[in-house]
């Protein structure tokens, strides 16, 4: 069985921050250096690296990390696209590596700068040359929502006020200046915390500017640079270190409805393994929007108690690629014993839910 044995991440950055300057490898290669050093392993032995990204328009960033980082040259590198659950996506395809006997050590995680991300052209029919931000999820234009608008949509669909999900990016700050420090930060251009978090007071979270329906800038995340990676590896290299990787499932649902797509990722993962929404110790779920991570809680019947200890993304930040490997990263460090989950959604209508045991 497939283990991580070391977790490593960047802080994350606000876009135009510390980090603006920063290349994917600038921010990757740190982070992956420390994650050798935390694992107790030579670079040598590392069969490959896989790596989500989003917003590097293309080429294959998993390749120029693993060369940065000084990997050895037969290490071609992976890079996947799954927008936001890249990062986990990422850990799962290192899991199956794993388990089949492919390969026995990989880094496996997601880089992004977004503020460093190129200008995106396309050529219409006509000929004329048109700047977008958003590529297309679908192929139906009715059925592909910006994410804004989906969790817009969501939250007047299934009633989540804007009080309560005001009520829940307050905690996801308080409980990030809270969080005691564990080691998972590595110290990049002398960052070394997540930057954003702040006390958010009602009467601030009254003022703030909306963007759509009850969707405000104060309980959505802002987009942000960041990195983050897991070492996994076999179980004889691990010799009853780390965490076992229990399961993962990715799952496409309603690309209307992006934000809901971890739902059923969340009970397919949990069925396989015979395991109950009530025995998971610690819930990492991504907070791209509150009302999206509200309503994946509430439909997968998790416990919000148990649910980003630490903070989640509204009080990061949303580095999209590194996003998933960021959960990933939270679980290997909050997760002391029994079992934990970490779930997340991605644009098209994709959720992906990952299982881990201590």
């Amino acid at each position: 069985m497939a283990v991580i044995l070391a977790a490593k991440r960047s802080a994350v950055v606000p876009r135009g921050g510390a980090f603006a300057l920063l290349s994917l490898q600038d921010l990757a290669v740190p982070v992956i250096g420390a994650l050798l050093v935390a694992g107790g392993i030579e670079a040598g032995a590392v069969d490959e690296v896989i790596c989500a990204n989003a917003l590097g328009a293309g080429g294959n960033p998993a390749r120029v990390v693993a060369l940065a980082a000084g990997l050895p040259e037969r290490v071609a590198g992976l890079s996947v696209d799954r927008q936001c659950a890249g990062g986990l996506d990422a850990v799962l395809l290192a899991r199956a590596l794993v388990d089949s006997g492919e390969a026995e050590m990989v880094i496996a995680g997601g880089v992004e700068s977004y503020s460093r991300r190129p200008l995106r052209f396309r050529v219409d029919a006509d000929g004329s040359r048109v700047a977008y931000d958003q590529p297309p999820f679908t192929p139906w234009p009715e059925r592909d929502p910006g994410m804004l608008a989906a969790a817009a949509g969501l939250a007047q669909r299934l009633g989540i006020t804007r009080d309560v999900q005001d009520l829940w990016a307050e905690a996801s700050h308080r409980k990030a200046l809270a969080a005691p420090v564990t080691g998972e930060i590595v110290t990049i251009g002398g960052v070394d915390r997540d930057e954003f978090s702040r006390v958010l007071s009602p009467e601030l979270m009254r003022r703030v500017k909306g963007l759509a329906g009850s969707v405000t800038v104060a309980n959505a995340a802002v987009a942000a640079d960041g990195a983050a990676f897991v070492l996994v590896v076999s179980d004889r290299v691990a010799r009853g270190r780390g965490l076992r990787i229990v399961g993962g499932v990715t799952l496409g649902g309603d690309p209307a409805e992006p934000g809901l797509a971890p739902v059923a990722a969340i009970a397919a993962v949990l069925a396989k393994r015979g395991i109950s929404a009530k025995d998971l110790q610690v819930i990492e779920v991504m907070e791209a929007y509150a009302a999206q991570a509200i309503a994946c809680v509430q439909g997968a019947g998790l416990d919000a108690g148990r649910v980003n200890l630490s903070g989640g993304a509204l009080a990061r930040g949303h580095p999209i690629g590194a996003s998933g490997a960021i959960l990933a990263v939270r679980l290997f460090y909050e997760l002391k014993q029994g079992v934990g989950l970490a779930a997340i959604a991605a644009a098209g209508g994709i959720g992906t839910a990952l299982l881990v045991a201590r």
